[in-house]
């Protein structure tokens, strides 16, 4: 039975690393797969999955407004697909993770999301909302903080290297502007500790 899953974690856990890996995994066993990725995500080219170690490989790209059910349906008419991969599954629209629900439901098609849990701001991406409350597995990429403890919140920094604590929602970026920290380092970092009591 086909299953919608969300794998979450903050910047780089290596999310693109497990996603690239898997569908190559089916491929090595003579399955077909569907690679999606954010068309606002253009670090790694347009239309591009790439790990920081190196690996990567070609995607078709979603945009806000894009009918995802209708895509996948489309995909299917040319050709068997044993598995969906999306990275940067934050992006998504609420209304698009439906969509991909009904796919799984609907076509029978399994599909597995990677992306964010929450933004540098500590709320949770729309997109990320929706597949915590829709997924049927919802699987923690983990990675750790500086101190050694889980990684679960990132902060945002400008060019100078300063901490951003205010600023849309998404924007772009890579190991240049985000750090993964413990939620303790993370609330330091955004000013909302007593720092005499901070190890």
């Amino acid at each position: 039975m086909a299953k919608l899953y969300f794998n979450y974690s903050t910047m780089n856990a290596g999310k693109s690393t497990l996603l690239l890996q898997a569908s190559h995994n089916y491929v090595e066993r003579g399955m077909q797969t569907y690679l999606l990725t954010a068309q606002l995500d253009t670090r790694a080219g347009q239309g591009r999955i790439a790990s920081r170690i190196g690996i990567g490989q070609a995607a078709d790209t979603y945009a806000p407004g894009d009918n995802l059910f209708h895509l996948l349906d489309r995909r299917l008419a040319t050709g068997p697909c044993a598995c969906v991969f999306v990275d940067e599954a934050q992006f998504l629209e609420p209304d698009q993770v439906w969509q991909l629900a009904r796919a799984v439901d609907d076509l029978n098609l399994p599909i597995m999301c990677y992306g964010l849990r929450v933004d540098f701001q500590g709320q949770l991406f729309p997109g990320s909302a929706a597949l915590l409350a829709l997924a049927d597995v919802m699987r923690e990429v983990r990675t750790i903080c500086h101190c050694g403890r889980k990684a679960t919140m990132v902060v945002r920094k400008d060019v100078q290297g300063r901490v951003v604590q205010a600023g849309d929602q998404v924007q772009v970026g890579g190991n240049d502007r985000y750090v993964s920290l413990c939620r303790r380092h993370w609330r330091a970092a955004m000013e909302d500790a007593e720092p005499d009591r901070l190890i």
